[in-house]
């Protein structure tokens, strides 16, 4: 039976006969879905958040955000108000985190690190059950997550480490995050004294390198290779950003949120992320052997 005495006999409904016309035609389908797409492994999905840990309001709706999102992991990029203390980092960090300080992975800040013994290292030894060392790695979605101390920057030990880390591993899926930013468009300037010898052991080896510490969102273009996110927007007062910096690809000085990270074998998708939801700029890394 042809399709014009079925269209007559109102046999086939009409988009059924349009998709019979145009593959009678030869004419090929999109689908929504690729071969590329249904071969690709679905991502590890890692937060990083920083300068949260003040117990108000701000970094509560930001901790619900990413609860929501059920991440595998959660970078702390640093800084427990106003001095670290055991009970600050009881009441302004695990009451603000709750569940997902199971899942996170930190570094220290500069608010913290005076009392790091009481407080910094009591608090993680207590989460992970062990000692939990102020740099070291960990594995995720095909990439390799660095966590240095940018309160220590010039310790011997902590630059052998890292060098070692970059120069050892397989391919250059690698992310490095500590506190202090290499380069800042904010209040705090760049940190070229205080991170530098941190910075120049991953620059063109490490693509990723994530810190807070100013607190707002900024992403840098890319410097030798490696391009440096700030997402210190967690909950404390916002600092401004000068967006006439012409190293900034992209800054935002006007909301808390945090940096949303899919992470797949060869590729970063990295979103900074609106507290209500919304999505404020999204940049694509990619890695290889």
């Amino acid at each position: 039976m042809t399709l014009v005495r079925l269209l007559r006999r109102g046999r086939w409904p009409l988009a059924t006969l349009l998709v019979a016309v145009l593959v009678g035609l030869g004419v090929g389908l999109a689908s929504s879905t690729t071969n590329d797409d249904r071969a690709r492994p679905a991502p590890a999905l890692v937060w990083a958040i920083g300068d949260g840990g003040t117990g108000g309001k701000p970094p509560k709706q930001v901790a619900a955000m990413v609860a929501r999102d059920r991440p595998d992991r959660v970078l702390y990029l640093g800084d427990v108000y106003e001095t670290g203390t055991a009970k600050e980092f009881e009441v302004n960090f695990a009451g603000v985190y709750g569940r997902l300080v199971g899942r996170m992975w930190p570094t220290p800040g500069n608010h913290e690190w005076a009392r790091h013994a009481k407080g910094y290292d009591r608090f993680w030894r207590g989460v992970r059950g062990k000692r939990l060392p102020h740099f070291y790695a960990n594995d995720v979605g095909g990439w390799r997550l660095l966590s240095a101390n940018s309160q220590d920057p010039g310790n011997p030990g902590q630059l052998r480490w890292l060098r070692e880390q970059v120069a050892g591993a397989d391919s250059d899926c690698l992310i490095a995050f500590w506190h202090r930013p290499r380069f800042n468009a904010g209040r705090h300037g760049d940190e070229e004294a205080a991170v530098a010898p941190l910075w120049d052991a991953v620059k063109g080896r490490v693509p990723i390198v994530l810190s807070g510490h100013d607190h707002n969102f900024q992403r840098f273009k890319p410097v030798d290779g490696t391009v440096q996110y700030v997402s210190g927007a967690g909950g404390k007062e916002r600092y401004v950003v000068d967006d006439a910096d012409p190293r900034l690809a992209f800054s935002d000085d006007e909301t808390f949120g945090g940096l949303r990270i899919r992470l797949f074998p060869g590729e970063a998708e990295l979103t900074f992320v609106s507290v209500d939801g919304s999505t404020l700029d999204t940049s694509t890394v990619s890695c290889g052997p």
